[in-house]
């Protein structure tokens, strides 16, 4: 057995994971434990902002809402892949920059074309499909 231990330097990380689970696990269970389970009809009702819910709570979202929603996570993601980039930019000199002007220019690529499709725009009329 080679005398490698490359692997041991990841033991504190594994114990921090395992005790951030285990002190998650505990509080959990200990809250359902110790809780006090009143089930009530306020306790039970939807709650928005102090206001006595009216109507369905089952309504429908207009599929833009999700569209939106996905992009932003989309962009978010893409965003963060800056930040790496940004620290070390200095030792990556003008490879580097090429590189993420070439990535940045993908990016923008995407956003244009979400653009031009009209996912952006919540003033145009959505299509009925019957």
């Amino acid at each position: 057995m080679p005398d490698n231990h490359y692997f041991a330097r990841y033991i504190p990380l594994l114990i921090q994971v395992a005790v951030a689970i285990g002190l998650a696990a505990v509080m959990v269970l200990l809250s359902h434990l110790l809780g006090k389970h009143k089930w009530t009809r306020a306790k039970n009702a939807p709650y928005e902002c102090g206001i006595t819910p009216t109507g369905d709570a089952q309504s429908r979202f207009s599929v833009k809402f999700y569209m939106v929603a996905m992009l932003f996570i989309l962009f978010d993601v893409e965003a963060v892949f800056l930040y790496p980039w940004a620290v070390i930019a200095r030792q990556l000199k003008m490879f580097g920059f090429w590189e993420m002007l070439i990535y940045i220019g993908l990016v923008m690529v995407g956003f244009f074309y979400i653009w031009k499709k009209g996912v952006l725009d919540w003033n145009k009329p959505e299509r009925s499909e019957g």
